[in-house]
C-alpha cells in the first residue's frame, strides 16, 4: 500500500547537557530556546563565505548548512519544485519538565531526530550544540556542557553511546529506523481502537487553517503530507501511494473519546522581528477501527512528528490501545 515508504530512515539521538557555574534558566516549553540559538551556530561554525545568503553561493550545493536550513528539490526534479513548506531534515524534541531553573551541574536532556541525507551530516551537529553551549542558551545566555549523546532505536529501544565530552570522539552506530522496520513489525496488527496522545502542542491544518479537533482523517493529511515531502527532499523519492484511496479510508475512521484542549504557545522570532502565536492540539483521543496501514502511518509519525512547526519539537504523540 504505501510502495517506497519502506526507504524511509529515521535516526533517534538523546542529548545530555550539563548546566555551567551560573545555571540555566529556560522557558517552561524549551523547543525554541534550542532551536532557535542551534540556527544561528550552525550557520557561523561551517559558512565559509559569510555573505549572508545561502542562494547563489557558489558552495551552496555542497554546504551543510545549505542543506539542512534552505533545502532545494532535489536537482533535474520538477515536482514539489515550488513548495512553499520544505520541512527541515531534522527534529528538536526539548525536556518533557516545564521547570524554568537548571542549578550549576545539573543535567538536563533533549532529544535530535535525523532523516534521509541528513542522518550523515551528525557530525556538524555535534559540533554545533558544543558551540552553542559556549555560546548560552535561554535567559542570560548561559553556558552549558555537552556530555554525552547516545544513539536511539525508536523502535526497539535499543540505545548506544556515540559520543562523550572526555573522548572528543563519535562512534559509529547503525540505529536508524526504516519505513520497512515498522511494516514488519505492524503488519499482522488486528484493526482496532487506537487512542493518540498528543504529548507536545501539535498543530493540524485542515482547509489552510487550524484544527482543534484532530478528525482521523485530518491526522492523516498532514501526515501523509509531511512523510511525502520528508521523502522527496530528504530521500530524493516521490512517495508511490493512492493519496486518495487513503484519505477515504481515513474519512471512516472516528472519534469515540475525545479529551484533547488546545493551548496556546508564544515565541519571538528574531528572523521575523516578531512574535508568533504557535498554539496547537495536547493531550489523548481515540480512534475506532484503525487498521494495520493506519498504524504503520501512526508509528511513522511517533517518530517524525505531525503538523507545523515540528523542528520545535511540536506535534510529538504517543499511541496506545
Amino acid at each position: 500500500m504505501y510502495g517506497n515508504l519502506k526507504h524511509l530512515r529515521v535516526a533517534k539521538y538523546r542529548i545530555d547537557i550539563k548546566a555551567g557555574e551560573r545555571g540555566l534558566r529556560l522557558p517552561p516549553y524549551k523547543g525554541s530556546t534550542f532551536r532557535g540559538g542551534f540556527g544561528s551556530t550552525f550557520r557561523r561554525v561551517v559558512c565559509s563565505v559569510k555573505t549572508g545568503e545561502c542562494k547563489g553561493c557558489l558552495l551552496e550545493v555542497n554546504c551543510p548548512y545549505a542543506y539542512i536550513f534552505e533545502t532545494s528539490p532535489p536537482p533535474g526534479s520538477e515536482a514539489l519544485r515550488n513548495y512553499e513548506n520544505i520541512p527541515r531534515p531534522f527534529v528538536i524534541e526539548p525536556p518533557a519538565d516545564t521547570r524554568t531553573g537548571y542549578p550549576p551541574g545539573e543535567t538536563l536532556s533533549f532529544g535530535l531526530v535525523l532523516f534521509g541525507k541528513a542522518i550523515a551530516y551528525l557530525p556538524y551537529f555535534i559540533v554545533v550544540f558544543r558551540e552553542l553551549g559556549s555560546a548560552g542558551i535561554g535567559k542570560g545566555r548561559n553556558p552549558y556542557e555537552l556530555v554525552k549523546i547516545t544513539a536511539c532505536n525508536g523502535l526497539t529501544g535499543a540505545e548506544q553511546v556515540i559520543y562523550r565530552s572526555e573522548e572528543q570522539t563519535v562512534i559509529s552506530a547503525n540505529m536508524a529506523v526504516t519505513g520497512e522496520d515498522i511494516m514488519a513489525a505492524c503488519c499482522a496488527i488486528p484493526p482496532g481502537p487506537v487512542t493518540v496522545d498528543y504529548l507536545t502542542m501539535t498543530r493540524l491544518k485542515y482547509n489552510k487553517s487550524f484544527v482543534s479537533r484532530p478528525d482521523f482523517h485530518i491526522l492523516i493529511r498532514n501526515l501523509l503530507r509531511r512523510l511525502s515531502s520528508l521523502m522527496y527532499f530528504h530521500h530524493d523519492l516521490e512517495l508511490d501511494i493512492d493519496y486518495k484511496g487513503i484519505i477515504e479510508k481515513a474519512s471512516q475512521v472516528k472519534i469515540i473519546s475525545d479529551r484533547t484542549r488546545w493551548v496556546d504557545w508564544e515565541r519571538y522570532s528574531n528572523r521575523q522581528d516578531t512574535r508568533m502565536n504557535l498554539g496547537g492540539v495536547m493531550g489523548p483521543v481515540t480512534y475506532n477501527d484503525v487498521n494495520a496501514d493506519f498504524l504503520l502511518l501512526l508509528k511513522l509519525g511517533e517518530l517524525i512528528h505531525v503538523g507545523k512547526a515540528a523542528t520545535f519539537g511540536m506535534g510529538k504523540y504517543r499511541i496506545g490501545g
